[in-house]
């Protein structure tokens, strides 16, 4: 239903968060492509930083310099911008269903935890063709023999050799991925919460706005999305490991599948291996929570005060 302004709800939701994961992609692409190399290097058992300075050099030696750091930018732009578009309209109508039947505005972290793990695994699945192709794309060089030149050669490969059950591997830790969104989405709306009522206990709390007039600041939403996202992270790395590795290019070969990928990994790499590429993550992760978030916040914000003027 459209707002006052002539915007629906829906519609800010969505454009916010695409919006939000083109921005995010464009400034920390370089790191999510450091952080896939690790990931899939089945050589060493090493998570410390020293490797992460070791693949840079080698990329900026052996692959074409600065411009080898944004291979792989084209499926990622589409993948992150449509993701996050898809995962806030699907968790904004399921809290706003949530509410219908339960005829309540509050929700409780259980509520909040439904609603964004299964907007998650909406988006995983619509989604997880694109992920196959950009983690194939990071992992490799452009000169390396058999990789993908683009999005859509990468596409026509996958279907002719592997068919259409191609992309979908690394499917099943995508979904079990989706914690750590679901875990992300209930501590950062309870943080919301917590941080209006302090902010003013007077005041009616509705999802972290404070009233009718005052709203959390871009300050607010820097430190209570890095809260949520460290605690999510701490919890559910590991999965990222696993999924790289069942979407290189030789996954099939390597690995019968998620079970087997683990039992290798703690064979092979100890509990280390699970944890191969945290240091770039933890230094990408955070800017890219605060891209995200602050550009997804403000852009709901800003798009019915747009409307509005017009």
């Amino acid at each position: 239903m459209p707002s006052q302004d002539g915007l629906s709800p829906s519609f800010v939701e969505t454009v916010a968060g695409f919006t939000a994961g083109i921005v995010s992609t464009l400034c920390l692409h370089p790191l999510d492509l450091v952080k896939t190399r690790l990931q899939v290097d089945r050589a060493t058992s090493s998570s410390r930083l020293g490797s992460s300075f070791r693949i840079i050099r080698e990329i900026s030696r052996h692959e074409g310099g600065l411009t080898a750091f944004y291979r792989g930018l084209a499926p990622n732009i589409i993948g992150n911008s449509t993701s996050w578009g898809l995962y806030f309209l699907c968790y904004s109508s399921l809290k706003d269903a949530l509410r219908t039947c339960r005829r309540e505005q509050m929700l409780t972290s259980s509520d909040y935890f439904l609603a964004s793990g299964t907007a998650g695994i909406i988006t995983a699945v619509l989604t997880n063709p694109i992920w196959v192709i950009k983690t194939r794309m990071l992992s490799t060089g452009s000169q390396v023999p058999g990789a993908y030149p683009s999005l859509s050669s990468g596409a026509k490969q996958i279907y002719h050799a592997e068919g259409v059950s191609g992309f979908y591997r690394g499917l099943l830790p995508a979904l079990f991925g989706v914690s750590h969104g679901a875990l992300q989405f209930m501590a950062y709306e309870q943080l919301k919460i917590h941080r209006a009522g302090l902010t003013d206990p007077h005041s009616p709390v509705e999802d972290g706005k404070i009233g009718p007039n005052r709203e959390l600041g871009n300050v607010d939403f820097f430190v209570i999305s890095s809260l949520s996202k460290v605690f999510a992270g701490c919890v559910t790395y590991p999965y990222q490991v696993i999924r790289s590795r069942l979407q290189t290019y030789d996954a099939h070969l390597v690995y019968r599948g998620a079970v087997d990928a683990i039992a290798q990994i703690r064979a092979r790499e100890g509990i280390a291996g699970f944890y191969k590429g945290l240091g770039p993550n933890l230094v990408r992760v955070l800017p890219s929570t605060w891209v995200t978030f602050l550009v997804y916040e403000n852009t709901k914000s800003y798009l019915p005060r747009l409307a509005a003027k017009a």
